[in-house]
């Protein structure tokens, strides 16, 4: 006989081969969470629709921080609570994309309540998923914005009182009062007749963006055993006997069906005066330029600049960033630094590209330029084999390990103070890298020098630095 069978959607990975760990088939979340549910009625939507290689994820801190482990499109991680601001500027820029938030009430409500209140408030043309589970989940069973008035949690053991903690913060009410919002609904993912609804309002806030309609959000109350200490048949029920008494579910908003769908239409991205910021559009001044790459493998170059705070780390990625702008290259550059301004650890994560840049991140370099003995020893395992490694020997007194790579030591730190000062050390490794690969002119970097150099009287100690560390690549040939 005929048999029909159900498998996972399309949208979803087969196997969950970005896990850690041996089980691949199955979810990190806990027996009965409630975001697996929400994540297959999000899943299915897409598939019907066929928007899968439209769709963009925005995956913030909290339960669903690892959702990019599961769902088969694109998946960008932000910050806790920053997922409205990013997933805007995705938007912006792609246009035709399917951008998806995913929150958490803890995320959403609490730390990234000013997100999604101006996201909502511009109208962003975003679909929002907001899973209220009233408690921060992943971190503990603290109280969270949405937790319910006498709810116990491991931060309001004698339970959550309206004079010490407030009250519990009603999301799609909140949205409601704003004017931009187009659709705004509240659902439970409990029964099977209270997650067909759930279904039916997923498809509608994904549908809206298909049609460009405007911002949708979709609050879901969710079940969280492990969090509220109950059973998952239990949980279900609290949700329906307890939180839906102050979380009414059904649709607060909905112009849906009011607006015309206008999917060719987006909002611009109002960039007037970015390129007077950034002085790009100046005719005035010299411009980096390309060089004559040494080698193939030198091309399209993913850096890591690494050292302690204070050695110019994050200024020496930046004036990479912005000469390779300069050149033509697409380019991206992304900070990573301690709490100490000073002798902290710093480092920065750099690329300069002829192709369209994926992700900013770093993870298995091309390039290692490590100013101190932490940064090599921390660092130098993420280099790609035959990758190319820079250090300062003056202040490294170890040797690298590893054989599988270029090696170049220079005594940068010796070679600036000779100049004048040790401060200009990050501007001899520039030049001894970009006369290694060739991958910028180095006089042109030299004359660009005042487009990201601030303190303009150390201008001519930095072209003396840059000159230096070139020579010392050329003399060594």
């Amino acid at each position: 006989m005929p048999r029909e069978s159900y498998l996972k959607a399309e949208s979803f990975y087969v196997d969950f081969d970005r896990k850690t760990g041996p089980d691949k088939l199955s979810t990190h979340y806990c027996p009965g969470c409630g975001h697996g549910n929400l994540h297959k009625l999000i899943a299915e939507t897409i598939d019907e629709f066929g928007i899968q290689d439209r769709t963009i994820f925005v995956w913030p801190v909290g339960c669903s921080v690892f959702g990019y482990y599961y769902f088969k499109c694109g998946n960008v991680q932000v910050a806790h609570g920053r997922a409205p601001a990013v997933a805007t500027a995705i938007k912006r820029v792609h246009p035709d994309a399917i951008v998806i938030v995913y929150q958490g009430d803890g995320d959403l409500g609490a730390i990234g309540g000013n997100e999604i209140l101006h996201a909502a408030n511009r109208g962003e043309r975003l679909t929002v998923f907001f899973v209220n589970n009233a408690i921060y989940g992943m971190t503990g069973g603290q109280m969270a914005p949405t937790t319910l008035i006498g709810m116990k949690t491991t931060t309001t053991p004698l339970g959550r009182t309206a004079m010490n903690e407030g009250y519990p913060i009603r999301v799609v009410e909140l949205l409601s009062s704003l004017e931009a919002p187009i659709y705004l609904e509240r659902v439970a993912l409990t029964d099977a007749k209270h997650m067909n609804r759930a279904r039916n309002a997923v498809r509608k806030a994904i549908k809206n963006q298909i049609d460009g309609k405007g911002f949708s959000l979709v609050e879901a109350l969710a079940p969280c055993p492990t969090g509220w200490k109950k059973s998952s048949p239990d949980s279900r029920t609290w949700i329906h006997e307890e939180m839906e008494k102050y979380f009414k579910l059904g649709a607060t908003k909905d112009l849906s069906e009011q607006l015309e769908a206008h999917p060719g239409e987006a909002l611009p991205f109002i960039n007037e005066g970015l390129h007077e910021l950034i002085d790009l559009t100046s005719e005035e001044g010299p411009r980096a330029k390309r060089g004559t790459l040494r080698k193939p493998e030198y091309a399209n170059p993913r850096l890591k600049i690494a050292g302690f705070g204070g050695q110019g780390i994050l200024l020496l990625g930046v004036a990479m960033a912005e000469c390779g702008m300069q050149a033509g290259y697409k380019v991206s550059w992304l900070p990573s630094y301690g709490p100490e301004m000073r002798g902290g650890t710093a480092n920065c994560h750099v690329r300069i590209s002829d192709i369209e840049i994926g992700s900013p991140l770093v993870a298995q370099s091309d390039v290692l330029i490590a100013m101190n003995r932490p940064s090599l020893e921390k660092f130098e395992e993420d280099i790609r084999p035959g990758g190319l490694l820079i250090y300062d020997k003056s202040l490294i007194e170890i040797a690298p390990k590893r054989t599988d790579i270029e090696v170049i030591p220079i005594p940068a730190t010796e070679m600036a103070d000779s100049i004048g000062s040790t401060r200009i050390a990050n501007m001899v490794v520039m030049g001894a890298y970009l006369e290694k690969s060739g991958i910028l002119d180095v006089n042109s970097v030299i004359e660009a020098l005042p487009s990201f150099i601030k303190a303009k009287k150390t201008i001519p100690l930095n072209q003396q630095a840059i000159q230096k560390g070139a020579s010392f690549i050329r003399e060594l040939a």
